[in-house]
């Protein structure tokens, strides 16, 4: 099998005579022909059994009459003071409607998506939500470069899992877009715990059917670009999303931003691609020309644009794999932890965002279980940013004088002016936060 680009194909045919050039090109068109659907002998659609009278039975929700009677709201599930219960995302109470998220008036509703159907190379994800859940209490506690705790600014639970078709993908990714869908609607921020990168899809296309097509942007950070549009006979697929967003309208082009891409697949055509449709790319060759702290400013400045809605899509293979060792694609060369929560924690804090997943973790692949530990805290970066946001801590990197600055000395020349500057900050905030 032969699939390489222009350029190879032009070595490959230098040092060839007419005829074997001949018989190269044939036998190359022959195998490319040979990969085209053929009507009549490939199957075109996914065969169903719709007179089944159980079609549905594994997405239908339970009746609530069937149920204990219980007043709308979140529902606490520890027996201790956040301990002793089955347990959830960060320890967090339960919702399970609509009207528990109205009535109980949650900022975020952390939502798991067990789904690894859509990865391509080594199953990511479907271990993944009980995981996190064991871990999840690393979500709680103080900030300490806010010092905020976002238990405490912000209405958050644990919506459960969707539920999952695990004999076909194409119906899960329909119904994980209406329960997206669902939390949104109810200007609930939702936070989506996979499951493979094919989850982009139904996530932000639910935000879209929430917000209006071309309403939302999305930064996707990632070592690929996730854009293989020529690539896969499938529709839904890990390394497929991007394109599908755009090329069906929910997304334009100009509002996706990519972080972190470094994969061997990306060619001179997929740049060429992203530049003509205006998609703004960030390599981690821009991170070794220009450096991290000037790159994450641009992210930011192009995050903040005419106030974007905006969806943060986190592949943990943009990590370097020495931290996230535990997931199906890890590629060399990536961020590391400091770099992630702090652009994370920024981008929640300065920006307006609507929506957020992590995907692409398989625990199974990590006995260290630092990948899961580590993906956990990626997700309290956005939630202490989303506290910032709540609160009115939205200055340009804003860091607690607290813990930035021992204040017993005035060893940088500047610890006056950096006081009452900080302090300022959190008088003016403090002001707007009580006069909205």
């Amino acid at each position: 099998r032969y699939a390489g680009g222009p350029d190879d194909t032009v070595e490959a045919l230098e040092e060839r005579t007419p005829e074997e050039v001949k018989a190269w090109v044939g036998a190359m068109m022959d195998m490319y022909a040979a990969y085209r659907y053929v009507e009549g002998r490939d199957l075109p659609n996914i065969p169903f059994n719709t007179s089944s009278p159980e079609f549905n039975a594994w997405r239908a929700i339970r009746p609530r009459s069937m149920d204990p009677a219980r007043e709308p709201g979140a529902v606490p599930l520890g027996r201790y003071d956040g301990s002793g219960g089955p347990p959830t995302f960060g320890g967090y109470p339960l919702a399970l409607t609509m009207e528990d998220l109205v009535a109980a008036e949650v900022d975020v509703a952390i939502l798991g998506a067990p789904l690894n159907m859509g990865s391509s190379w080594r199953d990511s994800g479907s271990q993944a939500t009980t995981d996190l859940r064991l871990y999840g209490r690393y979500m709680g506690g103080s900030d300490q470069y806010a010092m905020i705790n976002s238990s405490r600014e912000l209405n958050i639970v644990d919506y459960g899992d969707v539920a999952i078709d695990n004999d076909s993908t194409e119906r899960s990714m329909q119904h994980v877009r209406e329960v997206v869908r669902e939390i949104a609607s109810t200007g609930t921020i939702p936070f989506i715990v996979g499951g493979d990168h094919s989850l982009e899809y139904p996530n932000v296309a639910a935000l879209a059917d929430v917000y209006g097509k071309e309403r939302v942007s999305v930064i996707h950070f990632d070592s690929h670009y996730d854009a293989w549009w020529g690539g896969d006979s499938h529709l839904i697929h890990h390394g497929y999303p991007v394109y599908r967003l755009i090329n069906e309208g929910h997304v334009r082009g100009a509002d996706y931003i990519q972080v972190g891409l470094r994969s061997g697949g990306l060619d001179k055509t997929a740049f060429e691609w992203m530049r003509e449709i205006g998609m703004r790319y960030h390599n981690m060759a821009e991170v070794e020309v220009r450096g991290w702290d000037a790159v994450i400013e641009r992210v930011l400045a192009e995050a903040t644009e005419e106030d974007r809605k905006l969806h943060i899509s986190f592949d943990i293979d943009v990590l370097d794999p020495a931290f996230t060792p535990g997931t199906g694609t890890p590629v060399p060369g990536g961020l590391n932890m400091r770099e992630a929560i702090e652009i994370v924690r920024r981008l929640c804090a300065e920006s307006n965002v609507v929506g957020f997943d992590l995907v692409e973790l398989h625990p199974a692949l990590d006995p260290t279980y630092k990948t899961t530990f580590n993906s956990v805290h990626i997700i309290k970066a956005c939630l202490t940013g989303l506290a910032m946001n709540k609160k009115g801590l939205t200055a340009v990197h804003y860091l607690s004088p607290l813990t930035s600055e021992h204040a017993v000395d005035d060893y940088y020349g500047d610890q006056q002016e950096y006081l009452e500057r900080t302090k300022a900050e959190e008088e003016g905030e403090k002001n707007n936060a009580e006069d909205e």
